[in-house]
């Protein structure tokens, strides 16, 4: 389905001026949540809050309200089109490489976009040795990320993994990785952003009963796995047929397994 609705972006409660966007522009210290918005509802909304809580707390000290937050989506939404793309920024304004003042709150900047699902896959990864600075916060400011990303492409790769110091597989560059034992959903070890989507499909598989485990793996462990996908706010399964030299099986009951538990996961107003 096609879509005309441009880039929007609101400070607070209110439309964001070129004087707001301004100072933000290159700016590193901040964080964010993406989401899909289908009919003016998206899931895992407690997710999503609870992100921009922990996000807060870690680098401000502070979080903005719930209620406060929801109110100011629902601004974004009033005039937008019932489905499009969302990312709620939260960062300081007093800016980066300032101490702020005891009493400075957060602020939060929305942008909405046309609606997003992904790249259809298979994909091929690379696999490059890197561990994110606070892995668990989603932070802005990461331009190791499109550096791999886009050194993966040049080496004919979709895109990249990451192993930390130990080999152990983490996550790709904006993905969580899952994989697929014959029986059983695989959930990588490691210091990693737990997704809000991975969040929702492991809670939906564990209502529907499928069995999960978490477990280190690494490239020498791959060649025994039955399947592997990445996921993200724009889709909860990507197939991968290769991850660095290791050739994975298709495994299309496993996506779809991932799929019909991410949409048992409600859609639920802002």
């Amino acid at each position: 389905m096609t879509t005309t609705h441009a880039m929007n972006s609101r400070r607070n409660e209110r439309p964001a001026t070129a004087a707001d966007l301004a100072p933000l522009a290159f700016a590193g210290y901040a964080h964010f949540t993406a989401m899909q918005v289908r009919a003016g509802r998206v899931r895992g909304l407690d997710l999503h809050l609870q992100r921009l809580r922990h996000g807060s707390a870690e680098l401000f000290g502070r979080a903005l309200p719930d209620e406060r937050v929801r109110s100011w989506l629902r601004a974004a939404l009033a005039d937008a089109p019932a489905d499009l793309s969302l990312t709620a920024t939260v960062y300081s304004p007093s800016g980066e490489f300032t101490v702020a003042a005891p009493d400075e709150e957060p602020e939060l900047l929305v942008r909405t976009g046309p609606p997003a699902t992904g790249p259809r896959g298979p994909l091929a990864l690379a696999v490059v040795e890197h561990e994110r600075f606070l892995p668990r916060v989603k932070h802005v400011g990461e331009p190791a990320k499109t550096y791999f990303l886009r050194r993966a492409a040049g080496q004919g790769y979709d895109d990249v993994a990451f192993t930390d110091r130990r080999g152990r597989l983490s996550e790709a560059s904006i993905w969580n990785l899952a994989f697929w034992d014959g029986s059983c959903v695989v959930w990588p070890v490691a210091e990693m952003l737990g997704g809000v989507t991975m969040g929702i499909v492991r809670r939906q598989l564990e209502r529907l009963g499928v069995p999960q485990r978490d477990r280190e793996i690494r490239a020498a462990d791959l060649p025994g796995l039955a399947g592997a996908a990445v996921m993200n706010s724009w889709t909860p399964g990507v197939a991968v047929h290769r991850i660095g030299t290791a050739h994975l099986p298709d495994a299309p009951d496993f996506l779809a397994l991932l799929h019909r538990a991410y949409e048992a996961e409600p859609l639920v107003a802002l």
